[in-house]
């Protein structure tokens, strides 16, 4: 029987630290699906792992992207699965770790079958979108798929804000003339292994406070001037992102730095709390405080894979 350790939670609770400890314990290798992370491009301000902590146990799926590459939840979950089957061969248990609700998901519970669309649908998206702006996808998927499009709207209102996203939704429901919620939960591909959750929590205030001194130290450690390298690509998916969007402004003149700095910290904030809302849906999670000692969660774990 294989075994994979999820770790979830919000930004900043101590995910990374826990599962290099977990890692090192039952000496296996950590799958990274922090979504932010796979671009060697955004170190800084996505937080990677020090150079020490990926020093500390073999990590996968960490700055192996280039911005400018279209990579897909898709293209994640079948490399990831296909990373997995390879290091359960070796042992059987391995973690995961990360705060991409869902490419978590993707993984654990398995990506939903989508049927090809004819790529003249895909071009007169894209022409309607550049004329229109993001209003025209919001109203077309509203009128395509308006169930589905109240719910990502409040439950996930950045997906809504995400021109990419929006235009696979659309395409799917032009394409196959079906809302594209009729292909969400499908039978899922079968996984060969038994996911164990562990998710890490702290009162708000805590985790505010947590998020605040990490910006703080991303500003120390350069993450203007790495933001700076990018702006010129700024128009790029992967750099649609808290932590680069508000130092964007900056450099084009709309607002001063610290300004930019305490709006990177609002935003985290508020994309922490819709972390915690997504992930506290996940079936069979236990949920720890993020002060737990190490030993009671290993004791959890051994339980299981004993």
């Amino acid at each position: 029987m294989n075994y994979l350790i999820t770790i979830i939670g919000p930004t900043a609770i101590g995910k990374t630290s826990l599962s290099i400890a977990l890692a090192q314990h039952f000496n296996c290798d950590i799958v990274s699906c922090d979504s932010r992370q796979f671009y060697k491009e955004m170190k800084i301000g996505t937080a990677v792992p020090s150079d020490d902590e990926l020093a500390a146990v073999p990590h996968h799926f960490i700055q192996n992207k280039s911005i400018f590459e279209n990579y897909t939840v898709g293209d994640f979950e079948k490399e990831a699965i296909a990373k997995l089957d390879e290091l359960f061969k070796k042992n059987n248990i391995q973690i995961m770790v990360g705060g991409s609700g869902l490419y978590v998901d993707a993984i654990l519970k398995g990506f939903d079958n989508f049927p090809e669309i004819d790529n003249s649908i895909r071009e007169k998206i894209n022409y309607n979108f550049e004329k229109l702006g993001l209003v025209y996808l919001q109203q077309k998927l509203n009128e395509l798929d308006p169930d589905y499009y109240q719910k990502i709207a409040i439950e996930n209102p950045q997906t809504v804000q995400n021109p990419q996203r929006m235009k696979r939704f659309i395409e799917v429901c032009i394409g196959t003339g079906r809302p594209y919620s009729s292909f969400l939960n499908q039978k899922k591909n079968e996984r060969n292994f038994t996911p164990i959750v562990i998710g890490l929590e702290a009162e708000r205030a805590i985790i505010y406070n947590r998020i605040n001194q990490r910006v703080d130290s991303m500003i120390t450690e350069g993450l203007v001037k790495e933001a700076e390298n990018l702006f010129p690509n700024k128009h790029l998916n992967a750099l649609q992102t808290v932590g680069y969007r508000e130092l964007f402004d900056y450099f084009e003149g709309k607002t001063t730095l610290d300004f930019a700095a305490e709006e990177i910290k609002k935003n985290t904030r508020r994309f922490a709390k819709r972390q915690l809302t997504w992930f506290k849906r996940t079936e069979n999670a236990k949920w720890f405080d993020y002060k737990t000692n190490l030993n009671t969660i290993v004791n959890l774990i051994s339980n299981y894979t004993e």
